[in-house]
Formats: C-alpha cells, structure tokens, sequence
C-alpha cells in the first residue's frame, strides 16, 4: 500500500474531477495503464508511471510507483492512502 499527500487544491491532478479544468489526473492514467498493461514487465510500466505522475506534479516515491507498476504487472489490486492537506 502506498501513501501520498495532496494538498486540497490540488487533489484534482490525483483523482478525476468533472468540474476541474485540469488535464488527464493520475487516476486515469493509471486505470488506463492498468486496462492496457497488465501482464507485462514491471520494468515496463514503470517509467510510464513515473512520467504520469511527473505531469500531474505528484511527488510519488520510486518504491511507491515501482510497487504500482508490480501491482498492474500482476493484475493485483492496489491500495493508496491519500491525505489531503491545506
């Protein structure tokens, strides 16, 4: 399970928000990556992740998003504890 923190007026660059003007959130991105990687490398989904969370500004630490990347390799669930700050 990973953890990040997100501050308020930002949760929209994690989760999908109808009202937000904010491009792709990470949320969809890794859904996205989820539907159309699952079964390959780790190795793989890794740097597609990192440059994800890149654009959305999401501070995600290498053993958090190597840990997502296992978890879209494997086809298991992932569990993220998301605080929000501010």
């Amino acid at each position: 399970m990973g953890e990040i923190s997100v501050d308020r007026q930002h949760l929209d660059h994690l989760l999908a928000d109808s009202a937000s003007p904010y491009g792709t959130p990470y949320q969809e991105a890794f859904a996205a990556l989820a539907a159309s990687h699952r079964g390959r490398p780790a190795a793989e989904i890794l740097p597609l992740l990192r440059a994800a969370a890149d654009q959305a500004l999401l501070g995600f630490t290498p053993a958090d998003l190597r840990e997502q990347s296992e978890a879209i390799s494997s086809g298991a669930p992932y569990t993220l504890r998301v605080i929000v700050t501010g």
